[in-house]
């Protein structure tokens, strides 16, 4: 890939096991990884370059188009933000720090590495009423758009994938 493009990896959809509490639901579990530049050029040089130009935060929207045999049914919307702030935190030996909001509950990453993880790896469960599935086989695939505006050390840029379509019969 070339050096200042994102894009996702290792897009997955697997059928979850059987929710015994609800069998009006059927649950998929979606992963995937933002690589490239943005997850390259999220490091705590280029943050702290960024805060001191009052550019103290990221967010990523992502959309996710849920699609059962060929007609989409659902859109997801998530949100991700690195905000970047001043901290006296003894475990950090830098001024300039980054906390990640993930479904809306704040982490404190202590690396960097580790705040690479909580903003470019995802894992959600997608929970979908049976009634949208025909009896017999069913295909489910889902259209991951990832979007983020322009930063100091990151330049805007909207990217998409679907996944492959997942077979599955429905008795």
């Amino acid at each position: 890939m070339e050096e200042n493009v994102s894009y996702i990896d290792g897009l997955t959809l697997i059928k979850s096991n059987v929710n015994k509490e609800n069998k009006n639901i059927i649950t998929f579990t979606l992963g995937f990884t933002l690589r490239g530049s943005i997850r390259s050029q999220l490091t705590q040089k280029n943050w702290e370059r960024a805060y001191n130009k009052h550019d103290n935060s990221l967010r990523i929207s992502i959309n996710l188009d849920v699609k059962i045999n060929g007609r989409t049914i659902n859109t997801i919307k998530l949100i991700r933000k690195a905000i970047f702030f001043w901290t006296r935190n003894p475990k950090i030996d830098h001024r300039i720090w980054i906390m990640i909001i993930k479904d809306e509950t704040p982490f404190y990453p202590l690396e960097e590495e580790e705040a690479r993880q909580l903003l470019f790896d995802f894992e959600k469960n997608i929970e979908i009423e049976r009634d949208h599935f025909k009896s017999g086989k069913n295909n489910i695939a889902i259209m991951v758009k990832l979007s983020w505006g322009k930063h100091d050390f990151i330049d805007k840029q909207k990217i998409e994938k679907e996944s492959k379509n997942e077979q599955f019969e429905l008795m």
